[in-house]
């Protein structure tokens, strides 16, 4: 008789091992807007579940934890219960024998702290804050609330100019977020419940490029009011377009030759063609906004004259200053900061680095748009050194990706030391000391030396680019209160105490993704359009095409596809392709129109106004 057999799964653990994943696509796809403690008794319930029954802190413990949640949905319980929760939890915390047991408790104890309120709201009201309003996911994730579904509908149509003049009613950056933005709308797409999530950012991109030139919606009547927008940004030009809208006069003071801010001054030609940017600029300032190049707020006119001339000020300069790194040697030749180097190219002056070994300290999106700038400038070597983790780089994943196939050498877990420089006071090596990931403190792991010796990166040319700040100084002798290196502002963007002073974007909550700079912007045109007596709705009168009462077959989701390599270190052309009119077609037939279908209030989920 056989002493062993071969394993395999019988149908049944097949079958459990599929609904697990059906269960995962189901928690990626959560919808905003859920009642939080029906989500928490539900998880609860599923990992009691997975106990193994031994020890009576889970078996016990977390069965009463269920019980005394059901009594908060139920109406039943006092604010009593809240006690018992907080005891149970602690006691199942502190002496549960497995992870499933206190890590179960522990997030019952967060969601204690974290949604105190809802609980509140369940035992006295009988009801929960949310009301279950299961808003549209995509919609209510994208910071500038574009109506996603409504344009992936109209592109479904062949309609491409409508799409883009419905984006542009939240957004007047079509273009530039249909290459760059960050698709956090993505994240919790209900198609992910069946496959994965639509391409959002690829249609956006495929609308852009096939709409022609869209003219900008009808302008108000004037008004006769004047605002003055310090900074040429994403933010502060969104904040312009609608003011312009409006129908007030704005003014735009752009310290630099060109606008755009770090669209212009720090993403590479080769992710954001300058063409393509001017192209969404032009079509801002074709609703009547005025600029003012290289005039710097300070120097060449002081806010009290902008007080004095304008009915109101947006303060958006974004976040163009470098972050300085405290390690031996700053002072040797061929050092330079990331920032400064990209807005020379943003300028047309191409550094030299052909046949150098280049080295770039940092792990963000912009050590990246470096690395990869220096490997098309012809540099011998490219090295990006990163104390962390690969994994836990800031970077988008797909641009680390991208810059180690174009032939950038990521040394993570390295934490640079000191810098090694010859007599005559050149840059020759950055000393790097090895790391080991250790403890998670606010969520993010933490390096600490590893017990190994140091190592030598050959290097020519160090960049730095480890994060950014705003130069404040002028603004903070006006009175405008700035905290830790950023503008502080009510979410409403205005400046307490400055009366008719609003600020936004990245001088507001430092660095952060164009389609937050974008919201704050419109944030921003809203509540200055208030101030000044106004309450201008801004619509898009396009008509969305009517929900299709169709199967949607599970489907492979179109992924966007880049140029070799091999082929796009030798330029800065568009690295990435575009969708094909068939491809644009399959994916925008994917969307679930969730606006439609699965939306929890009756008003349907479209926002024809703001």
């Amino acid at each position: 008789m056989s002493r062993l057999t071969v394993m395999t799964e019988n149908k049944a653990q097949q079958t459990v091992e599929n609904i697990y994943k059906d269960l995962e696509r189901r928690i990626v796809a959560s919808p905003p807007g859920l009642c939080p403690i029906d989500l928490l008794s539900s998880f609860l319930k599923m990992t009691h579940a997975q106990t193994c029954g031994k020890c009576v802190p889970c078996r016990i413990g977390l069965g009463k934890l269920e019980n005394l949640l059901d009594a908060i949905l139920d109406g039943t319980a006092t604010t009593e219960t809240l006690d018992m929760i907080q005891k149970t939890a602690e006691t199942v915390y502190y002496s549960a024998d497995c992870a499933i047991g206190w890590e179960s408790a522990e997030m019952v104890l967060k969601g204690l702290m974290g949604f105190r309120e809802d609980f509140l709201s369940h035992i006295t009201s009988g009801k929960c804050t949310f009301e279950l309003n299961q808003p549209v996911p995509c919609r209510s994730l994208c910071p500038a609330g574009v109506d996603i579904p409504g344009y992936i509908a109209l592109i479904n149509e062949g309609r491409h100019q409508d799409a883009i003049k419905l984006i542009r009613k939240d957004n007047p950056f079509p273009a530039v977020c249909g290459l760059i933005c960050e698709h956090p709308c993505e994240r919790r797409c209900r198609r992910n419940m069946v496959d994965a999530p639509i391409n959002i950012r690829g249609l956006k991109r495929y609308a852009a490029e096939h709409a022609g030139k869209v003219p900008v919606s009808k302008i108000a009547e004037g008004t006769g009011k004047k605002v003055a927008i310090v900074g040429g940004g994403p933010s502060g030009l969104s904040a312009a377009y609608y003011l312009a809208l409006m129908g007030h006069k704005v003014e735009v003071i752009e310290k630099r030759k060109r606008l755009g801010g770090m669209l212009a001054y720090g993403i590479p030609n080769y992710r954001l063609p300058v063409e393509l940017l001017n192209a969404d600029i032009d079509a801002i300032l074709s609703a009547g906004v005025k600029v003012h190049y290289e005039v710097e707020v300070g120097q060449d006119v002081k806010l009290e004259e902008l007080k004095k001339d304008f009915d109101a000020v947006y303060i958006a300069i974004g976040a163009h200053i470098d972050k300085k790194l405290s390690i031996d040697g700053l002072d040797a030749e061929g050092i330079y900061s990331a920032v400064d180097i990209l807005r020379q190219i943003g300028d047309g002056e191409m550094p030299i680095f052909e046949g150098l070994n280049v080295s770039v300290i940092g792990g963000g999106n912009v050590a990246m748009d470096v690395a990869r700038t220096a490997k098309r400038l012809n540099a011998k070597s490219v090295s990006v050194l990163y104390r962390r983790r690969k994994d836990d780089m800031t970077a988008l994943p797909e641009e680390i990706e991208a810059a180690m196939a174009e032939g950038c050498e990521i040394y993570d877990l390295s934490s640079p030391l000191s810098i090694e420089k010859d007599e005559a006071g050149k840059i020759t090596s950055v000393l790097i000391k090895p790391q080991i990931i250790s403890s998670i403190k606010d969520g993010r792991p933490t390096p600490k030396d590893a017990d190994r010796q140091t190592e030598a990166i050959p290097t020519d040319i160090l960049i730095i680019a480890i994060g950014q700040g705003i130069e404040s100084r002028e603004f903070e002798k006006y009175g405008v209160e700035v905290k830790k290196g950023t503008i502080s502002s009510l979410e409403t963007a205005e400046i307490a105490g400055i009366d008719g002073f609003f600020a936004g974007g990245d001088c507001v909550t430092g660095p952060a993704t164009v389609i937050r700079a974008i919201a704050a912007g419109k944030v921003a045109a809203a509540n200055i359009d208030n101030y000044l007596g106004f309450n201008h709705i801004i619509e898009s009168n396009v008509e969305i095409p009517e929900a299709k009462l169709v199967d949607r077959d599970p489907r492979g989701r179109v992924n966007m596809k880049d140029r070799p390599a091999a082929i796009r270190i030798n330029d800065f052309d568009l690295v990435e392709l575009g969708m094909s009119q068939e491809e644009a077609q399959q994916e925008s037939s994917r969307c679930l129109r969730c606006d439609h279908f699965g939306y929890g209030i009756f008003k349907g989920g479209r926002y024809l106004k703001w």
